[in-house]
């Protein structure tokens, strides 16, 4: 049986949680204080998802911050960061603004406005 230690990151409290396996089965999930925390651990283990948050080029050579509207499996931030950095924002942009749409499931949304100055 393996163990694998990770420290929950769904409330404030930061259990370390411990996720004992067989091969890959999960056997027992411990140290969570609360069900959102083994929620959490399985979720981890069988598809670990996160949301980018990185820059993309605008079309006057300034960088904007950008982020994906959901999480992405863990696998693919590199191929996202890569379609992200082949990508020129148009200007004017607007918070929320969707810039690229469905990129591993989510779209790449604008996180500040850019080229509104003086409007």
């Amino acid at each position: 049986m393996t163990e694998k230690n990770m420290t929950c990151i769904i409330c404030p409290m930061g259990c370390s949680i411990i996720v004992k396996m067989e091969g890959q089965e999960i056997k027992e999930i411990s140290g969570n204080t609360c069900k959102r925390g083994a929620a959490y651990a399985e979720s981890e283990i069988r598809h670990p998802e996160r949301t980018l948050t990185t820059t993309m080029r605008c079309e006057d050579g300034r960088m904007l911050s950008v982020k994906t509207d959901r999480p992405i499996p863990k696998a693919r931030l590199m191929d996202c960061m890569e379609r992200i950095n082949s990508h020129v924002a148009a200007l004017p942009v607007s918070i929320g603004d969707i810039l690229m749409k469905d990129v591993f499931g989510s779209n790449i949304v604008a996180t500040e406005n850019k080229g509104q100055e003086g409007r």
